[in-house]
């Protein structure tokens, strides 16, 4: 099966997340980091990972499901939960999108033609004249 049918034939939508969470299995408590969660399932990345048809106890913040692994290669698995999660438990666990930071648009200052003051007008003159007094000679 390709991804894309994968996709067309999931029935809940996913969640991309980067959370921790725990797989229990007899004797052993694997550290995993949940990649994306569903009501049916979840991804999650860790090092030795159960088999294919393992049964495991997923953990997530207070969050416990009887669960299986439905696949697992190359360090990434699919869990598949034993019983689906309200949408609102699982909600709980998926963080709430960041409002997007409008920054102010600095720009420089334009360019202005306005007269000089006769300060400045007599620096400038003795500044270009070869020969006159520079800042206070």
């Amino acid at each position: 099966m390709d991804q894309s049918t994968a996709i067309q034939n999931r029935r809940h939508r996913r969640s991309n997340v980067m959370l921790k969470a725990t797989l229990e299995i007899p004797g052993e408590s694997l550290p995993v980091v949940l990649r994306n969660l569903s009501q049916e399932g979840a991804l999650v990345k860790g090092e030795d990972l159960p088999d294919q048809g393992s049964r495991v106890l997923f953990h997530r913040d207070g969050l416990s499901v009887p669960s299986r692994i439905a696949w697992s290669h190359c360090g990434h698995a699919g869990i598949a939960f034993d019983v689906p999660l309200y949408p609102k438990e699982m909600l709980r666990h998926v963080p709430d999108r960041q409002p997007k930071v409008e920054l102010p648009i600095n720009r420089r200052p334009g360019f202005s033609c306005k007269p000089l003051s006769p300060a400045e007008r007599a620096l400038i003159e003795r500044w270009a004249i070869p020969g006159g007094s520079r800042l206070g000679e």
